[in-house]
C-alpha cells in the first residue's frame, strides 16, 4: 500500500511540474523548463516502472533512480525561485512535495535493501 501512496504522490507532483513547464515556456524560459520537465516527471515514471521490476535489485535500482531525479528536481525548483521564475508560495509548495517524495523513496529503498538480505 505504501508504494501506491508513493506512486500517487509522484503522479500529482508530475502534473504540477507539467503545469509549471507550461507556465515557464509561456515566459519563454525553455532551458530550465526542459530540465525540470524531464527530471520532475521521471520520478513518477521510475516509481511506476519499479512496480514491474524483474527482481529486487531492479526494483531498488528504479527507486534509486527516482531518488536521484527527485534530488535534481529539488535543485531546479530552488534555481527557479532564486531567479524569480516562481514565487515563494510556489517554491515552498513544490519543495515540500519534492522533499516528501524523497523521504518516502529513501525509506522504501532502505526497506527493500533490508528485505533483500
Amino acid at each position: 500500500m505504501k508504494e501506491n501512496k508513493l506512486a500517487d504522490k509522484s503522479m500529482d507532483f508530475s502534473v504540477q511540474i507539467i503545469n509549471l513547464v507550461k507556465d515557464l515556456k509561456s515566459k519563454h524560459e525553455t532551458v530550465i523548463a526542459n530540465q525540470i520537465g524531464r527530471s520532475g516527471t521521471s520520478i513518477g515514471a521510475n516509481i511506476y516502472e519499479a512496480n514491474y521490476a524483474q527482481g529486487k535489485k531492479d526494483f531498488i535500482s528504479k527507486l534509486e533512480i527516482a531518488l536521484k531525479e527527485a534530488s535534481e528536481t529539488g535543485y531546479w525548483i530552488e534555481l527557479l525561485y532564486r531567479t524569480q521564475y516562481i514565487d515563494e508560495a510556489t517554491y515552498k509548495s513544490l519543495k515540500e512535495q519534492c522533499t516528501a517524495i524523497r523521504v518516502m523513496l529513501v525509506t522504501s529503498c532502505r526497506t527493500a535493501k533490508e528485505n533483500q538480505q
